[in-house]
């Protein structure tokens, strides 16, 4: 059974830190294409950041970029996002998404990154942002 699980979300004050981690099982994530998204109550779905396939480039969103950070695992089946410097309007649940398919080892992340180019979903972690 192909799953992913999200962890490492909580409570931090403005300015500090959380360490997102993404576990899969049934799959690798060293290869296709990987990415963070978030979600925020009564907002879109939003790429914050996305590594490719092949050469491993990583795009960030503009409002997360300089202070976030995505990386692969050296296991082959993790992933994690590195958040710093925390904004108030950063709380959202975060999820990690892979695409499982033969197109994901063909795909370069870019700002037109959408949250249907993945089909491979975790159930999503929450962050919150209070002094």
């Amino acid at each position: 059974q192909v799953q992913l699980v999200e962890s490492g979300g909580g409570l931090v004050q403005p300015g500090g830190s959380l360490r997102l981690s993404c576990t899969a099982s049934g799959l690798t994530l060293d290869v296709n294409a990987v990415a963070w998204f978030r979600q925020a109550p009564g907002k879109e779905r939003e790429g914050v950041s996305c590594i490719s396939s092949r050469d491993g480039s990583t795009y960030y969103s503009d409002t997360v970029k300089g202070r976030f950070a995505a990386s692969r695992g050296n296991a082959k089946n993790t992933l994690y996002l590195q958040m710093n410097l925390l904004k108030p309007e950063d709380p959202a649940v975060y999820y990690c998404a892979t695409d499982v398919g033969p197109g994901g080892a063909y795909y370069w992340c870019s700002g037109t990154t959408e949250p249907s180019d993945f089909d491979t979903w975790g159930q999503g972690t929450q962050v919150t942002v209070s002094s």
